[in-house]
């Protein structure tokens, strides 16, 4: 009850109430003047043709586009009104430079690892242009590893995340959209308050927007002091008629000691690991993976970190973690080696099966900005899609995408490729779950499985092709993920961890029910015109 009073009269709702009200005011304002004085209304034409053709000569994606242009010229005080409040991009100039000289601080520090690339290229020659073109416009490497676990659970994921928190060293980066009080939060906390007074440096990114309705800023300072955890916020939400809420960051990142990583779809929020019911079952998953791929994270928090405090921080002490450790536990393996130079010939042949694993797999930990206007998350997945031979799984809580990714599903379900996608059985927002269902028709039509997850909401985002290639990260199949907000997610390429991710899916479709092209085609008119409406302003939602 006392949640659900907070929630109630908390930042998010009285923010809602405060734009609602400069809303309603200004529209009262323009009505007003525009009965009393003629030229008024034609003011307010010219500004909305003048304004279509702004939408128009920007650059973002034609779908958003259209909708905006339709938005503005069928209701131009209402669309206008709405464009200058979340049309707008979120960032200033001046905001946009100071992100881009962080970022340019940082490229210093990532490796090239041409020798990788090349010899991607002799094992798979689309992998190899998976990755360098992540390489080349994402800034990040790809490493020759194997270190990786996925988690099909984020329940079974959380007690191995707070035994790697408890083993912290040095230093804790940890960054997510959502969090929220409860036991989730309190078990991290407990330890990181810990590791704190032991003298390791924590450092916690919240986004702004996705803590709202969960966490207030008093929260937050209170939680800082108590304590000891350095926190930052990004993109500092104000309740006033120019907001926006573009650009967010919708990363979910863990760094420990610079050697182990973590990441997934899942936020710090109670129904993550079900120990709530919110809507069903709550399925997401995560990997962790650690060595030297761990750099490209390190990296990525660093840059956001120091872009919000408006530093330039050296960031050798946090990405040489893992070469110091590795010098020594290479020390330490050849001593070994030595005092058990007799060991059997079955134990030495599973030594040279796992140097084998280790030689032929490859982890790329990635991010997207929306900033940059290449469109990393969205050409990765279609990358993986236009390439896939035999199959493509995946997993999406929101299927709201354009016209290109679309016709990449439909393209390789008519060339004879397995494409099947798994959306939720219980949406957690009513609306945009028409949006998602209005996509099924064509996609079913061509051939691609639709399937909806029946014991709940699936929120893990996943993506697995041939036996070969995967994605698990924080990236949707909707125009806010791949367009508007910071992402991050790992590829990979002949992991051991493809096994387990194909297992998941495979077991996840058991679970699931198989859309028929008659459950599209036989919907109420009434919900069929809610959609259509819906999927005219898709890219708004």
């Amino acid at each position: 009850m006392n949640k659900f009073l907070s929630r109630l009269f908390g930042r998010l709702s009285l923010t809602f109430l405060a734009i609602v009200i400069q809303f309603c005011w200004m529209v009262f304002l323009v009505y007003l003047f525009s009965e009393k004085v003629e030229y008024v209304n034609i003011f307010i034409h010219i500004m909305s043709a003048v304004l279509a053709v702004i939408v128009l000569n920007r650059d973002i994606q034609p779908y958003n586009k259209v909708s905006w242009i339709l938005l503005i010229l069928c209701l131009p005080i209402f669309g206008c009104m709405c464009y200058y409040i979340f049309g707008r991009p979120e960032l200033t100039k001046k905001n946009r430079r100071k992100l881009y000289r962080t970022h340019k601080f940082y490229e210093k520090y990532y490796d090239e690892n041409q020798k990788e690339l090349e010899q991607v290229k002799q094992e798979n020659y689309y992998a190899y242009k998976q990755a360098r073109y992540i390489s080349k416009y994402g800034d990040y490497p790809i490493y020759q590893s194997d270190d990786i676990e996925y988690f099909s659970k984020v329940e079974n994921l959380f007690p191995k995340l707070l035994e790697d928190l408890e083993n912290a060293k040095r230093f804790i980066f940890l960054e997510f959209f959502i969090v929220d009080e409860g036991y989730m939060l309190d078990k991290i906390m407990e330890i990181l308050t810990r590791k704190v007074k032991e003298g390791v440096e924590v450092r916690f990114i919240y986004d702004d927007v996705g803590c709202v309705n969960t966490m207030s800023r008093k929260k937050w300072a209170d939680l800082e002091k108590r304590t000891g955890v350095k926190f930052a916020m990004f993109n500092k939400f104000k309740p006033v008629m120019s907001v926006v809420m573009n650009n967010r960051d919708h990363r979910k990142i863990v760094v420990i000691d610079g050697k182990t990583c973590y990441t997934g779809g899942f936020n710090l929020a109670d129904e993550y690991i079900n120990k709530i019911e919110r809507f069903g079952y709550w399925k997401d998953s995560g990997v962790r993976f650690a060595g030297k791929p761990v750099k490209n994270y390190t990296l990525m928090f660093l840059e956001m970190w120091n872009y919000i405090n408006g530093t330039f921080e050296d960031a050798d002490f946090y990405i040489n973690m893992y070469e110091n450790t590795q010098s020594i536990s290479k020390d330490s393996a050849e001593n070994s080696i030595k005092n058990n130079i007799n060991q059997d010939n079955i134990a030495q042949e599973n030594i040279n099966q796992d140097n084998i694993a280790q030689k032929n797999a490859y982890i790329q930990p990635y991010g997207d900005s929306p900033l940059d206007h290449e469109y990393v998350g969205e050409n990765v997945y279609m990358t993986m899609i236009n390439n896939a031979k035999e199959y493509v799984y995946i997993f999406t809580p929101y299927l709201i995408i354009g016209s290109e990714l679309t016709q990449s599903l439909i393209n390789a379900a008519k060339s004879g490729v397995d494409v099947r996608i798994v959306t939720p059985g219980i949406p957690d927002k009513k609306a945009v779950f028409l949006l998602t269902q209005s996509s099924y028709e064509p996609l079913i039509e061509a051939g691609v499985k639709m399937y909806q997850y029946t014991p709940g909401f699936i929120h893990a985002k996943c993506c697995i092709s041939d036996d070969e290639s995967g994605i698990v990260g924080t990236i949707n199949f909707d125009f806010r993920s791949l367009y508007m907000h910071f992402e991050c997610a790992v590829s990979m390429f002949k992991c051991s961890a493809i096994k387990s991710l194909k297992k998941d899916f495979i077991e996840t479709f058991e679970k699931s029910e198989l859309i028929s092209i008659e459950f599209t085609k036989k919907r109420d008119y009434i919900v069929r015109f809610w959609q259509s409406i819906l999927r005219a302003f898709a890219p708004l939602l």
